[in-house]
């Protein structure tokens, strides 16, 4: 991956927090300006067992804040002999950019996972602020137009099932009026079962129940 990897940006990521579960769910597409730079951009993440990590901004930072944090997930378990909590990982990650605020880390980040206390969902921003997310989040430049049908669409009661159809809509109809949202949608469900990405004709058939 070249060094211009650091800047490409442009992107539409969602975080729903379900009954049972959480679900993160991101775009492909990034951009260089008005250039389409990469067509399967890699903006969900694996940060531990059951907790997985979305990334808006600039790719060569969130790929940076990953290998540090599905790090120190890795010691936190190996010390403790237990997994770390969502809270935790967040304020881990939080520290981080905030001692970065000089030069700043350029990311939006939405984390989320099923812990010992259930499904919990933070988004934080590239200071380092955090916030507890209960229902539904989404960053990056598609995130206006995803707002809308979340906040309308979006329940407490919502299974899994429900919040990943959820999500998959939320980013279907972004990709159609975001230019720098685009090209494909991954899709990942956590329960306390696991981490389980949808597999591409899954999500295909999903959104081709859209049309």
């Amino acid at each position: 991956m070249s060094s211009d990897n650091q800047h490409l940006k442009g992107t539409t990521t969602v975080g729903i927090a379900c009954s049972d579960a959480v679900v993160l769910a991101t775009e492909r597409r990034a951009t260089m300006g008005n250039f389409i730079a990469s067509k399967t951009a890699k903006k969900i993440y694996q940060i531990d067992d059951r907790i997985g990590m979305t990334t808006a901004g600039s790719v060569g930072d969130a790929q940076q804040i990953v290998r540090i944090i599905s790090v120190e997930s890795k010691l936190f378990k190996m010390r403790r002999n237990e997994p770390i909590t969502i809270k935790g990982i967040t304020t881990l990650l939080s520290n981080l950019l905030s001692g970065q605020r000089y030069f700043p880390l350029m990311v939006q980040l939405i984390v989320g996972g099923v812990d010992k206390t259930g499904p919990n969902m933070y988004s934080l921003d590239p200071l380092g602020g955090r916030i507890e997310e209960t229902n539904i989040v989404a960053t990056g430049s598609g995130s206006p137009i995803t707002y809308g049908l979340l906040e309308d669409r979006y329940h407490k009661d919502m299974t899994s099932d429900e919040g990943a159809e959820l999500a998959i809509r939320a980013l279907h109809n972004a990709m159609k009026r975001d230019s720098a949202s685009g090209d494909g949608i991954d899709v990942v469900v956590i329960t306390k079962d696991g981490y389980k990405q949808l597999d591409e004709e899954e999500v295909n058939n999903k959104r081709a129940a859209l049309n």
